[in-house]
């Protein structure tokens, strides 16, 4: 019994040794300048859903320096630590100082971004409107928890279906409509410029083109408004995206609502596209760089829209949100297609209970 308690006693000096030898190196190594509280994080970001889609958008965030303080938040404990930590041995290699996590909210206190990423993965063949009531349940609990700890935040919804599910956000949230922004079309326009660009043997940059209202399957092309240098594609060919056009340009966008659904056929998801997409709206806003985006914005009063529905516009983004919408000269058919796309949403919307 005496060589058991000696050898307690033994460890416990150790320990205190340890921790005295620790504060001597750390009082030989710094001399405060002063005792008052650390300045807190400007630039806070916080991503909510570590799955594949959440880590791709923070590691998007994090490459494109945009967060003194990066906080992740999911209810599967173990991988959340183990993504922390993942992306703390990096830290080296990146400029953003501070990353933390926790499935307790209060890790993401005074947030000035928060993305929501969490919900149910869409499936092989399952349309992105199927989704929507099994996620709603989940943002009853998520969004009343980020408007506690962060007030005064602006929300980007990226979880399926990101219109509704933006709505959904902002009559959970109760955050003017301006500081709600859904990930929306800005991610279709991207492939939509992607796949006319190589069609056109030019880089996707040099591409103008715009895919509005929904985020999916009835989301409207703007073919009056293609050009590339200016040059107009519909007064090059007056047919172009129709069903008498004979180069079928209309295919591309059957590619663009496609392509969602073939990525996760083949690798069983989708993340790195939408997580670059959406760095680089999070870019506006942090940066207040009043760049025009296609993202989910609520649209009742536009195009003759009588309903209380999100979905995507030329938006202005910069550090207070939304700051305006361009009024896009469209025709009278793809006036009609937003006005569907609305309808579309609407009817989803209508059905929702407890929002």
């Amino acid at each position: 019994m005496l060589i058991t308690w000696w050898y307690l006693y033994l460890a416990a000096r150790s320990i205190v040794k340890q921790t005295l030898n620790m504060a001597s190196i750390l009082q030989k190594l710094i001399t405060p300048l002063f005792s008052g509280t650390p300045e807190p994080a400007r630039n806070k970001v916080t991503v909510v859903g570590v799955g594949q889609v959440g880590m791709a958008c923070a590691v998007s965030i994090l490459l494109r320096e945009l967060a003194d303080e990066l906080a992740l938040v999911d209810v599967m404990e173990d991988k959340l630590k183990g993504e922390m930590m993942d992306l703390q041995h990096g830290s080296l290699f990146l400029k953003t100082p501070k990353i933390v996590a926790s499935k307790d909210y209060s890790v993401t206190a005074n947030s000035r971004i928060v993305v929501v990423t969490a919900g149910v993965r869409q499936q092989e063949g399952e349309s992105r409107l199927n989704l929507v009531q099994r996620n709603v349940n989940i943002f009853k609990h998520i969004i009343p928890q980020i408007i506690k700890h962060s007030p005064k935040c602006i929300i980007i919804v990226v979880s399926n279906p990101v219109d509704v599910l933006t709505y959904v956000t902002w009559k959970l949230s109760g955050l003017p409509k301006h500081r709600v922004i859904g990930s929306g079309t800005n991610l279709d326009s991207a492939r939509f410029r992607y796949l006319m660009a190589e069609k056109l043997g030019i880089h996707a940059t040099s591409f103008n083109g715009w895919i509005l209202g929904e985020h999916g399957d009835t989301s409207v092309p703007v073919w009056s408004g293609t050009n590339v240098a200016g040059v107009n594609l519909q007064t090059l060919n007056p047919d172009i995206g129709t069903d008498a056009d004979q180069e079928n340009w209309k295919e591309t966008h059957k590619q663009v609502v496609d392509s969602a659904y073939e990525v996760i056929k083949l690798k069983g998801y989708t993340n790195w596209a939408i997580g670059l997409s959406v760095a680089d709206l999070t870019e506006s806003l942090i940066r207040n760089m009043n760049r025009i985006h296609p993202v989910s914005t609520m649209v009742k009063g536009m195009y003759g829209i009588d309903d209380e529905v999100y979905l995507s516009l030329p938006c202005v983004l910069n550090a207070g949100g939304v700051a305006s919408v361009v009024n896009m000269t469209l025709t009278d058919d793809e006036i009609g297609q937003i006005k569907q796309s609305a309808d579309t949403l609407w009817d989803i919307q209508k059905d929702l209970t407890d929002v």
